[in-house]
């Protein structure tokens, strides 16, 4: 029988729309993402000033939604089909997390091309976490993960494979 500590488990799931300005492109990402988890999204904000770019430092840029739970699994199921069911392998980070990006939100099922909202993309970043991975993050008596506990490359290749029926290339 195996160790249930040692099973993997998706801790979170991240959807981000990067507009680069405020106004009525930022609150219809909004929309987007409100309608894509099912949860309301908080705004991202410009860390520093670009002139390039024409915004300033604090200026609205963009919005995301954290996912966890059971709400997360499915939202990772449903937008792995829109990929086709196949990641890269550079998409995969040594600790386990992997990220990947959705050209057009109208490829995801259930969303209709609306012309007054236009068309957006997002980025999807998943964290994988085996049990008890918490107690480098809490506040009293926190400790390192053994380097045996942590989820590496290898294992989230792995239960991406298992768990999604993802192919990785």
């Amino acid at each position: 029988m195996s160790n249930p500590m040692k099973e993997i488990k998706v801790e979170k799931v991240v959807l981000n729309i990067g507009v680069g300005k405020g106004g009525k492109d930022l609150s219809n990402a909004e929309k987007i993402l409100e309608e894509v988890a099912g949860q309301r999204p908080v705004r991202t904000h410009a860390k520093q000033t670009s002139q390039t770019f024409g915004f300033r430092e604090g200026a609205p840029v963009g919005c995301k939604v954290t996912l966890r739970g059971d709400s997360a699994v499915q939202t990772l199921d449903k937008l792995l089909t829109v990929r086709g069911n196949e990641l890269n392998e550079s998409s995969f980070d040594e600790h386990g997390n992997f990220s990947f990006g959705i050209d057009e939100h109208i490829e995801i099922q259930g969303m209709d091309y609306d012309p007054e909202v236009g068309i957006f993309g997002m980025d999807v970043s998943v964290n994988l976490v085996r049990d008890g991975s918490r107690v480098k993050k809490r506040r009293r008596q926190s400790s390192s993960v053994a380097s045996s506990h942590r989820v590496d490359k290898e294992e989230a290749i792995e239960f991406v494979k298992d768990k999604f029926d993802v192919r990785v290339v």
